[in-house]
């Protein structure tokens, strides 16, 4: 006897589409701990191409709204962001797949 199991790809009239590669979500978090000049410092160290200026509407939002998406991307890469912004002391929320 044999079971037919899913298939984790999708098949198209011409062969197999390939999926999207999962993205995720870094997000900060707002805590007493961090100083503004901290934060930005740290974001701009991790994040590539963050800038000083976005960096600090960054932590405005994260002081007054209570968290901030730093960063939106492939997983992997969101993994290691995640992971060196929470190692500099930030306050993470988990990872938010997209």
């Amino acid at each position: 006897m044999t079971f037919a199991t899913p298939s984790t790809k999708k098949r198209s009239e011409r062969g197999t589409e390939k999926r999207r590669y999962p993205e995720a979500r870094v997000i900060v978090l707002d805590d007493n701990i961090n100083t503004f000049n901290h934060v930005v410092k740290t974001l701009g160290s991790i994040i590539p191409g963050m800038t000083e200026e976005r960096a600090w509407k960054l932590a405005h939002k994260i002081n007054n709204e209570g968290s901030a998406e730093v960063w939106r991307g492939p997983l992997e890469q969101a993994e290691l962001y995640h992971m060196q912004l929470s190692n500099e002391g930030l306050t993470m929320a988990p990872l938010e797949r997209c």
